[in-house]
């Protein structure tokens, strides 16, 4: 992207070293810190010792907006997602958000029904969003 180019996550305008990067869900990124808190308890000969108030706050954060709580309904959610040939930060706002309607998807993510990648039609995204909702029903 230029200089002259203006980000637009609605135009999935982000930067090239955005649409390389590999982005997390919270749910992921809850299941992380969850196990790193784990490793530090277990590292820690004084029980009293606390992680920082930075890592603590994060972890309370992405426990708070995780729509999945279960590490299979993670998974499922981010390989249900991937085979939609999402941008990551495409599926990871739908992830995060979980739409139920496929106005409020278009609303969330414009580039959606974007030119060619096998979700151009409603029915398509609303496919997408019942799966979605499968996995968390059933969770």
């Amino acid at each position: 992207m230029s200089a002259e180019e203006e980000e637009n996550a609605a135009e999935l305008k982000i930067g090239e070293e955005f649409l390389k990067a590999k982005c997390l869900m919270n749910c992921e990124v809850s299941l992380i810190l969850e196990h790193k808190y784990e490793q530090l308890q277990q590292m820690s000969e004084d029980p009293l010792n606390h992680v920082s108030q930075v890592f603590e706050k994060s972890l309370q954060y992405v426990k708070r907006f995780s729509r999945y709580k279960n590490p299979d309904a993670v998974r499922q959610v981010r390989e249900l997602l991937s085979g939609y040939q999402l941008a990551e930060f495409e599926l990871c706002v739908l992830g995060n958000l979980c739409p139920e309607t496929v106005e409020e998807a278009i609303a969330m993510v414009p580039t959606i029904k974007s030119r060619g990648r096998g979700h151009d039609d409603d029915e398509a995204i609303e496919k997408m969003l019942n799966d979605m909702s499968m996995i968390k029903k059933f969770e």
